[in-house]
């Protein structure tokens, strides 16, 4: 099998180490718009070879799109257009789904694509990312199966289960719901924690030297590609606002119990999310 992966970064350079040790791809082509990603990536060995778009899908059996989600949205149209009437398939890996399914429903060629999330990162990006088994024994999200060719959704589902992911299935804008909780408000949460300490650090220079596992565990999500995330941030907006205003209606609440010194409120609220441990242990 042919496999062009577009974008050769963390997910689609990993997703390639995997898929070649593993015997699912024989050959392996590149496409990125960063020349310096495609010199990586061969030097890497990620892939074997790099070219355009046009060429790598019509060389290609399986198309796998790794790039920002929203110009995964801007390129799906013409790869469907280009493999209408074959047998390629092509799936996207974003963390988005309800932007690129509204884009591809209508498409005479929808059967041939595949909507795919897998649930696994780092905060590091670029194809020097690229790590084997990043994606064993975690979750991967498959949107809309059923508007997918049987065969199409066969193929997908035979490579997630290659890289020992656990597949679930969801609609479109379920899915977008939930990762906006669990993934989206980490990310913004972590960002906007590591812009507050970096403005009160030009007023007190000593404060990082304070700075320990905890506070290092919570902003290791700031250091995460902003040419990644700007555009997750847009496409799941409606409900990243909504999780955003639920995320200070309870900062607020801390505030409040702590403006009064209400030490027994504050137990109980912490004690209330301590029940977070049921849910992830």
């Amino acid at each position: 099998m042919t496999i062009t992966v577009v974008g050769i970064g963390l997910i689609g350079g990993s997703l390639m180490l995997d898929l070649r040790k593993r015997k699912f791809a024989d050959r392996i082509i590149g496409v990125d718009s960063s020349i310096q990603h495609r010199n990586i990536a061969m030097l890497c060995g990620i892939v074997d070879e790099t070219d355009t778009l046009e060429n790598a899908v019509d060389r290609s059996d399986l198309i796998l799109l790794c790039t920002p989600v929203s110009s995964n949205c801007t390129m799906l149209p013409g790869i469907l257009d280009r493999i209408s009437g074959t047998s390629k398939v092509v799936a996207d890996m974003g963390s988005t789904k309800s932007a690129i399914a509204d884009v591809s429903r209508n498409h005479p060629a929808r059967g041939r694509y595949v909507a795919a999330h897998p649930m696994a990162g780092t905060e590091y990006s670029g194809p020097l990312a690229a790590i084997g088994k990043l994606f064993d024994y975690k979750n991967v999200i498959i949107c809309d199966p059923e508007l997918s060719d049987p065969d199409a959704l066969d193929l997908i589902e035979r490579m997630l289960r290659v890289l020992n992911m656990h597949i679930v299935y969801m609609n479109s804008a379920v899915h977008d719901v939930h990762v906006a909780y669990v993934s989206h408000i980490s990310h913004i949460t972590s960002f906007s924690l590591a812009l507050s300490v970096l403005e009160k650090e030009q007023e007190e220079e000593n404060i990082l030297t304070l700075a320990g596992g905890g506070f290092e565990s919570t902003v290791r999500l700031a250091k995460s590609n902003s040419e990644t995330w700007a555009p997750i941030f847009t496409e799941n907006s409606e409900y990243i606002i909504e999780v955003i205003d639920t995320f200070i209606e309870k900062m607020n609440l801390f505030r409040k119990m702590i403006s009064e010194k209400d030490i027994e409120g504050l137990k109980t609220i912490m004690g209330e999310a301590n029940k977070i441990q049921k849910i992830l242990n």
